[in-house]
């Protein structure tokens, strides 16, 4: 009987267990922690979105993943865990930026968009029919000269950082920028903790295909995804480039998440 209580509160998305948890939003989690990292830092200079897109075959073309996405021209999104979840979500983010600015005739915080989305994401954990999205985002960007930098996470809850991580190896990551983020940091400072916290725990030299990085300055507030030429002066700066091309990793993700 207890076991069939129990497979009760596993399956039903609108269920809460005795102890006030929500099964499904927690598989969900654990599926985002299955995905390769991104980063977020904010610096008083501006916003830095980082992400690991190394590839699992040396057959997938470079260009068809992808981790960060411009969601208006002040804002970029960082994902982590299924790929298709996080395209939804991205067209969510997209669609509401241009709204906003055909509504009311101005870019739309960064703030504002990250509730919209986590409002979008809470409705798929208070309904039956559904299940939670699989995925978490960063969403960073500037607004009226201040940077902004939000997580959104399965349960539909946006919480701001001064420097985050989702997907793979959070803890140890945090544990990182916890260590070495100061609040006087430059933008260039921010790249450097970014780009250093997605090789903290396998130590891995990194090539320009296998990164994605993008900044946002409080100066232009302007989302610019760095080229390939860009990232492989910033690892070769910071003895993060790969001298060899990495042999494919058998023991990859599943094709399903990023």
């Amino acid at each position: 009987m207890q076991g069939q209580q129990q497979q009760a509160y596993d399956r039903g998305i609108t269920i809460f267990s005795p102890d006030g948890r929500l099964y499904q939003v927690e598989y969900a989690r654990e599926a985002v922690k299955r995905g390769s990292p991104s980063v977020g830092v904010r610096t008083p200079e501006g916003v830095v979105l980082a992400a690991d897109k190394r590839r699992r075959s040396e057959m997938i073309e470079p260009d068809s993943v992808e981790k960060l996405h411009k969601a208006d021209g002040h804002i970029g999104i960082a994902s982590a865990g299924h790929v298709a979840d996080a395209r939804k979500l991205i067209d969510v983010a997209r669609r509401e930026a241009q709204t906003n600015r055909l509504r009311y005739g101005e870019p739309i915080t960064v703030e504002t968009l990250a509730k919209t989305v986590t409002d979008f994401v809470q409705q798929y954990t208070q309904y039956g029919g559904a299940r939670p999205f699989g995925v978490s985002l960063i969403v960073g960007g500037v607004t009226n000269g201040r940077p902004r930098l939000f997580e959104c996470d399965p349960s539909g809850t946006p919480y701001e950082w001064q420097a985050l991580s989702v997907g793979a190896n959070r803890s140890e990551i945090r544990d990182h920028l916890e260590a070495e983020y100061e609040e006087e940091m430059t933008l260039e400072d921010g790249v450097d903790l970014a780009l250093s916290a997605l090789t903290v725990v396998d130590d891995e030299e990194m090539t320009p295909e296998g990164v994605d990085l993008a900044t946002i300055d409080v100066e232009t507030e302007e989302y610019v995804q760095l080229p390939d030429e860009e990232i492989e002066a910033h690892l070769a700066e910071r003895d993060l480039l790969a001298e060899d091309e990495p042999e494919d990793d058998e023991d990859a993700e599943e094709g399903s998440e990023e």
